[in-house]
């Protein structure tokens, strides 16, 4: 293999280069092996797991023992609120179910639109419903305004 290297000069060459990527490899070189301890750092991995499971179950154990102990609690009624009974609050009051409070008030308004009523008896105002209403202003027509003489 030496007569190779001497006998062409592209291989001297070669091997003179220290950076060509053959000439990289050194057998006397290699890499520290008690510069970290993998089973250590496994084994700490391993504790810290292990007590996040731990504390984690702890608190579980701890909110379950609040939570039972919260619903064994009997609330104490004040002596003034136990005096009110059901008393109402004053007006006005917060409204519990809108939809129903808003299709009452539309049914009550429907009604005042579709029925006959006085509005007011001494002045003679009565109240007829809109189709009423509507036939006798077709039948009459409107009131125009009359030219005033200039």
């Amino acid at each position: 293999m030496a007569d190779l290297h001497r006998e062409n000069p592209e291989n001297r060459e070669h091997l003179e280069n220290r950076e060509h990527p053959e000439n990289l490899a050194n057998p006397d070189v290699h890499h520290e092996e008690s510069d970290v301890n993998i089973r250590a750092i496994l084994g700490f991995g391993v504790a810290l797991v292990v007590v996040a499971a731990v504390v984690h179950l702890l608190i579980y154990v701890l909110f379950g023992y609040f939570t039972s102990r919260e619903n064994a609690k009997v609330p104490s009624e004040y002596p003034l609120a136990a005096a009110a009974g059901d008393r109402v609050p004053p007006e006005p009051r917060l409204q519990t179910n809108p939809r129903q409070d808003l299709a009452d008030l539309r049914a009550k308004e429907d009604e005042l639109l579709g029925s006959y009523g006085w509005v007011n008896r001494n002045a003679g105002v009565v109240r007829i419903p809109i189709d009423a209403a509507m036939r006798l202003t077709l039948e009459r027509g409107l009131p125009a305004r009359t030219e005033q003489p200039r």
